[in-house]
């Protein structure tokens, strides 16, 4: 009977550590010059793919690119702001800027709904584009 009612145990310990563990969302943006605002004719195109722990807040996120005008002078993660609609910086990268820019932050509740309702985008800038060459907006 005693191993039994270990079992059950180990079973029930490992059935709440389970309801307890961080959901991981992925999110995907499609980067271009045409999402920009405002909107210009690079010909550079990037991808921006990030995973989210909505428990421990963890955000890791992978850029990639090429076709830009020059070298990345800057690139963040933006918001909150809809397609169309330009915000603050939330995420900056870190050097170095050569694709492909991985990193992690971790983001506050509110940083995280906002995520969560599609109001971040990612960025990558350069001299000759200086508020942003390519953007595109993070959905999951």
């Amino acid at each position: 009977m005693s191993r039994s009612l270990f079992a059950a145990a180990v079973l029930a310990a490992s059935l709440s550590a389970g309801a307890a563990m961080a959901e991981t969302v992925t999110f995907h943006a499609t980067m271009n010059g045409a999402s920009e605002v405002p909107a210009n004719t690079s010909k550079g195109t990037g991808t921006a793919t990030a995973t989210l722990n909505t428990v421990t807040h963890a955000l890791a996120y992978t850029v990639t690119y090429s076709g830009l005008t020059g070298p990345a002078t800057a690139g963040h993660i933006h918001g909150p702001a809809l397609a169309g609609k330009n915000a603050g910086v939330e995420v900056p990268f870190k050097a170095p800027l050569a694709s492909p820019i991985k990193g992690t932050a971790t983001l506050t509740a509110t940083q995280q709904a906002d995520l969560m309702a599609g109001k971040y985008y990612a960025n990558v800038h350069t001299a000759a584009h200086k508020g942003g060459e390519i953007r595109g907006q993070l959905m999951h």
